[in-house]
């Protein structure tokens, strides 16, 4: 035992051979010992300290589900030192006599190994939001339109406060939309929209720096160039002209955000009013989805644990199936292969990410495709830290010349992901827009607060993500609109590259989430 607090218990362990065992020794002595201490934490270390399994186990009446976190040396440690800060206790926690509740305890454990990253009182508030903002449109004939057009902005906004809250606009600016706010009413009645936000949008993130007018590069001062599509002129845009939106509707919506802390990161640091990316998912799914097509919001416990199930497996699967070169080794789970990375499994691993497709044909807004790749990460993030303390001249060299490209390993690594890994196609653009919104999002959660150069322009994903039926096909293909989006940036029409791109899809293995 290392750490002990109200009963609740942290254990180091080892072995005698020296190697952390498999997860079916592991989760059996992680039950011999709640029989001593009921909430506990067991963390498996390897003689050379050189990696590490935690081990927590949620417990609901008489099941249990496991949740394993491995953390490698030399890997990125953000998301490992995120979920140790909420682990801390603090000191106005306990009472005048210097104690604390087990069950606060044990709530620390379950918020940092086993949490769901949604906010309900959040959505209640935002749910009234948007039906007040809603209202305040003027200029689009199309209710529908309306309120689809209420999202977007809602959206992007959201996605913006992220930003603020990484130092990545303005040179850190963490209130530049309100400060914005205030300079646009000093020039005039509701120009926040029609001048400032149009602008912000159009011109700033959509545009490289050298680009923009002007009059914008005054207006907005120092906006990093995103791309990516979130902030191209939707069609509701281009169709609608005059659309007109009051400053009061920015005005208590920017009241509403100000009362939480908005989160980039994978896991919480324990703020109550704390907002991640992943609410965006629920919001939709909670308020649009259900309402229509009976879509259902699906707990991130639940697609983490799928999403393992059957990508884990296809990379065991593709591990023994002999069509790599080198000889064959079979492994049952994917922590035992982890626990036994030397070279030559980095490289077989590496191939197999490479090659890897992971289709969601029913995506909505992209629950499983995020568990899907915080599912590789956790492969990418173990086979690079192993190259980093491995002597091998052409792996070295690989990592060195990725380093030398990326000023972020963890930026390449999730834009390989989402560029080469993952598809998904819906019936509802709403629901692809918040899906690729919410990759967007991860990407940026990559870079270091303040580090705005760590931000590269954000990949095209329109053929990632798509709006169709997978029983039936596109619901729509339009090469003048696509073309026109993309800014000429594409030579051949559509229809021709969709086609291009689904025989690369269909080359490759297919994981189905």
């Amino acid at each position: 035992m290392i750490a002990q607090l109200a009963g609740v218990a942290v254990f180091e362990v080892t072995s005698d051979d020296g190697h952390i065992p498999n997860s079916v020794t592991c989760r059996a002595l992680a039950n011999e010992i709640s029989q001593l201490h009921y909430e506990n934490l067991l963390i498996f270390v390897d003689a050379d300290r050189t990696q590490s399994l935690w081990l927590y186990v949620k417990r609901e009446g008489h099941k249990a589900y496991p949740r394993e976190h491995w953390y490698f040396r030399g890997q990125p440690g953000d998301l490992f030192l995120s979920k140790l800060s909420s682990m801390v206790v603090d000191l106005s926690e306990f009472d005048d006599k210097g104690n604390i509740e087990v069950t606060k305890v044990a709530r620390k454990l379950k918020d940092a190994l086993d949490v769901e990253r949604v906010t309900k009182r959040f959505y209640g508030e935002f749910y009234e939001e948007h039906l007040r903002f809603v209202e305040m449109i003027e200029g689009i004939a199309n209710s529908r339109d309306q309120e689809w057009y209420a999202s977007i902005l809602l959206n992007r906004l959201m996605f913006i406060y992220f930003l603020q809250e990484k130092f990545f606009i303005n040179r850190g600016e963490k209130r530049y939309l309100q400060r914005k706010m205030e300079d646009s009413r000093r020039r005039g009645t509701n120009l926040y929209y029609k001048e400032f936000l149009k602008a912000l949008f159009f011109e700033g993130f959509a545009k490289p720096e050298s680009d923009r007018s002007e009059t914008s590069r005054i207006l907005l001062g120092e906006i990093k160039y995103l791309n990516g599509g979130l902030f191209l002129e939707h069609r509701i845009e281009s169709e609608n002209t005059n659309i007109h939106i009051p400053d009061e509707a920015f005005e208590t919506l920017f009241v509403l955000f100000d009362r939480y802390s908005w989160n980039l990161n994978d896991t919480p640091g324990g703020d109550d009013n704390e907002i991640s990316p992943d609410v965006l998912g629920y919001i939709f799914e909670k308020y649009i989805n259900q309402k229509a097509f009976g879509a259902y919001y699906t707990r991130p416990e639940i697609t983490e644990y799928l999403c393992e199930q059957t990508i884990y497996r296809l990379i065991l699967n593709r591990l023994s199936d002999g069509s790599l070169p080198g000889p064959e080794r079979r492994f049952e789970t994917i922590g035992d292969v982890l626990l036994h990375l030397d070279a030559d499994l980095c490289r077989k691993l590496l191939n197999i990410l490479r090659e890897l497709s992971i289709l969601d044909p029913a995506c909505g807004s992209g629950a499983f495709l995020v568990a899907a790749m915080k599912t590789l990460i956790n492969v990418y993030a173990a086979v690079i830290g192993k190259i980093k303390v491995l002597n091998d001249t052409n792996l070295t060299h690989w990592l060195r010349t990725t380093e030398r490209d990326h000023t972020n390993i963890s930026y390449f690594i999730k834009k390989t992901i989402i560029t080469d890994n993952l598809f998904g196609v819906d019936v509802m653009e709403e629901a692809t827009e918040i899906a690729k919104l919410r990759l967007f999002l991860a990407l940026v959660a990559s870079a270091e607060s303040g580090k705005v150069d760590q931000l590269e322009p954000l990949p095209n994903i329109d053929f990632n993500i798509l709006t169709g039926n997978s029983l039936i096909g596109l619901m729509r293909v339009d090469d003048d609109e696509f073309n026109r989006r993309q800014n000429n940036l594409f030579i051949k029409p559509y229809r021709q590259l969709l086609e291009e791109k689904n025989r690369l899809i269909g080359n490759h293995r297919c994981a189905t989430a």
